[in-house]
């Protein structure tokens, strides 16, 4: 089993070690001889030869079934000291470590891997690989390609898959692994950077935002001058048209014009926060006028809405009107967008809690498929298709809720349309008496 010096040097010491018994035998025997039987005849000289013979055998015999014994006890010992270390080093090693031969079957398993996948090792050991899911089967084939051929792969960013089957984020490092000689194995070390590439999201996230600000400055100087001229001009046409057909057009134009300015003014606050001008309000009286603005877009998709706040009625909330005039716009907007010509529209209410009030916004549209539901609040993320939506309206809403102390969620199934649950703190005072 040894090689190389180690082995020549064992064959060396035992032929050595075994001449010297040899020669420590037969001088032993010499001054017995010339002391004991120095006058004994042939036949006794000969038997105390053969004597002689067999205790030489029989001690070499035993040095060397001794000396065997003992340097193979050293060897195993010293092989489990060994083995030991190597596996105390897999197991304290940070990185998920696989070991596994070409045909991807499994021979090593650390803990770190056990931890990060969710497998244990008597599940992998003797086992194709479970961990590379179907669409990154090609890449490692490559991968391994590229190991055998002599090119490192180090530190590849790539995605693998634990026990239930979820995808993570991780880094691999592939190394060459020849042993016994002759076989060909592959070391693969995975780290997990699921939350380095949260936090590179995140940046980027952030990155974008920034040159949306920018953007939204430049468009809120560019609007807000014509926006508040063309404002001006309405309000002044209505002083000199008090009453007459054109009065309520006039003050629906003004009011579609003054929200278009209050939505370019928000796209800049996305950034850039002004203070809340928070008032009572009534959620009846918003929703009825966004919808009143909405009205040319509903007509147009031929949608049916139905309204149903009876009990919100009498109900206020302590919120900014143009803020309030934003969310519900939004979600509107979505709602029309998801729905088909001729679809349907409810806006319903509820009361979760003594202290709060719950708008339910809900269509019979196309639905969110389940992977992007978690995301919809997330800025610049859009199911629609390119140029038909920022990515902004949904991170907007939820800000606006956030800001005055509500939540806001979105239930969906494919094909079966969505629902957005907006609930607000009620105004104190109205809660009082209520």
């Amino acid at each position: 089993m040894r090689q190389g010096p180690e082995r020549q040097w064992f064959w060396a010491t035992l032929s050595l070690s075994s001449i010297s018994i040899v020669a420590l035998v037969f001088a032993a025997w010499e001054v017995v001889e010339n002391h004991f039987f120095s006058h004994a005849d042939y036949i006794t000289l000969h038997y105390l030869y053969i004597t002689r013979g067999i205790l030489s055998s029989l001690l070499l015999a035993f040095w060397a079934a001794w000396y065997v014994l003992r340097q193979r006890r050293l060897s195993e010992e010293q092989l489990r000291r060994s083995h030991e270390h190597y596996r105390g080093l897999l197991e304290a090693s940070p990185g998920a470590v696989a070991l596994y031969d070409a045909s991807l079957r499994v021979t090593e398993w650390n803990a770190a891997a056990e931890r990060l996948y969710g497998f244990a090792k008597d599940e992998v050991i003797g086992k194709v690989l479970p961990t590379v899911p179907a669409q990154k089967t090609a890449e490692l084939k490559q991968h391994l390609e590229k190991v055998r051929a002599g090119e490192p792969v180090t530190e590849v960013e790539t995605i693998r898959q634990n026990s239930r089957g979820e995808l993570i984020d991780v880094q691999v490092s592939l190394l060459p692994f020849r042993e016994p000689p002759g076989q060909q194995f592959f070391l693969e070390v995975t780290e997990d950077i699921r939350e380095r590439v949260k936090l590179r999201q995140t940046l980027l996230e952030v990155e974008k935002l920034t040159s949306m600000g920018r953007m939204a400055a430049g468009t809120a100087h560019h609007l807000n001058t014509p926006l508040a001229a063309a404002l001006l001009r309405v309000q002044m046409l209505r002083e000199q048209i008090d009453r007459g057909p054109l009065a309520a057009d006039l003050e629906r134009l003004e009011a579609s014009i003054r929200f278009c300015k209050q939505f370019v003014q928000r796209l800049l606050d996305f950034t850039r926060r002004p203070p809340l001008r928070k008032q009572p309000e009534n959620l009846c009286v918003t929703i009825r006028s966004v919808l009143s603005f909405l009205a040319p877009t509903v007509l147009s998709k031929r949608a049916a809405v139905s309204v149903d706040l009876d009990g919100a009625e009498k109900e206020l909330v302590l919120a900014d009107r143009s803020e309030l005039e934003v969310l519900f716009s939004t979600l509107l907007s979505n709602s029309l967008d998801a729905i088909a010509a001729g679809g349907e529209i409810s806006i319903s209410c509820r009361r979760p809690s003594p202290d709060s009030i719950e708008i339910l916004i809900a269509d019979k549209g196309c639905g969110i498929d389940p992977a992007d539901l978690p995301k919809v609040f997330e800025p610049f993320f859009t199911t629609k298709g390119p140029g038909k939506g920022t990515g902004l309206g949904l991170a907007i809403a939820r800000n606006i809720v956030l800001e005055h102390g509500g939540a806001i969620r979105l239930e969906s199934r494919p094909g079966q349309g969505a629902t957005a649950f907006v609930e607000l703190p009620l105004h104190r005072e109205a809660a009082a008496h209520a």
